[in-house]
C-alpha cells in the first residue's frame, strides 16, 4: 500500500491535478489498484456542471493514467527524481457507463498489458461501489526530463 507521501514520489502532479489518493495494490509488472476521493469541493464541479455536478470523463481517464504510471515507475525501479516523467501517450476503447459524482470514491485498477521502448500498455477500469463507471486501454510513455 502506498499513502500520499509515497504517491508523491512517484508523481510528478500537484493539486489540483493529482488524481490518486492511495495505492491499495501493486505487484510489480502486473497490476495496481487505487482510488480516488470525490469531493465537492473539486475545482472543476464549479463548471462541470453547476446544477449537476459530475466528474469529467477526461478526468477519470486521467486518474487511470496517473496510476499505470505508477505502475510503470514501479516495474523499471525508477522515479521522477532519476530524471524521467511518465506521459500518457494514448487511450483507445474508452466506454464510460456511468457518471461520477461528488461524494464518490473512485476505485480504480491496470493491468500492465506490454511494453516496449518506453511505451507502456493497460487495461484499465474505473468503478464506484462495486460499478464498473469507465473502462479503457491506456498507453503510457517514459520520457527524461
Amino acid at each position: 500500500m502506498m499513502k500520499i507521501d509515497e504517491i508523491l514520489e512517484y508523481l510528478p502532479h500537484r493539486y489540483p491535478f493529482l488524481l490518486v489518493d492511495r495505492v491499495t495494490e501493486v505487484e510489480k509488472g502486473v497490476s495496481i489498484k487505487g482510488y480516488k476521493n470525490v469531493s465537492f469541493n473539486e475545482p472543476f464541479f464549479t463548471g462541470h456542471f453547476p446544477d449537476n455536478p459530475i466528474m469529467p470523463g477526461v478526468l477519470i481517464i486521467e486518474a487511470m493514467a496517473q496510476l499505470s504510471g505508477i505502475l510503470g515507475f514501479v516495474t523499471v525501479e525508477r522515479k521522477p527524481s532519476d530524471g524521467v516523467i511518465q506521459y500518457l501517450a494514448g487511450s483507445s476503447k474508452v466506454r464510460f457507463k456511468r457518471p461520477v459524482l461528488p461524494g464518490d470514491r473512485l476505485d480504480m485498477e491496470a493491468r500492465f498489458v506490454s511494453g516496449k521502448r518506453g511505451i507502456w500498455k493497460f487495461d484499465c477500469r474505473a468503478l464506484v461501489d462495486g460499478e464498473v463507471v469507465c473502462v479503457a486501454e491506456i498507453l503510457t510513455a517514459e520520457r527524461e526530463v
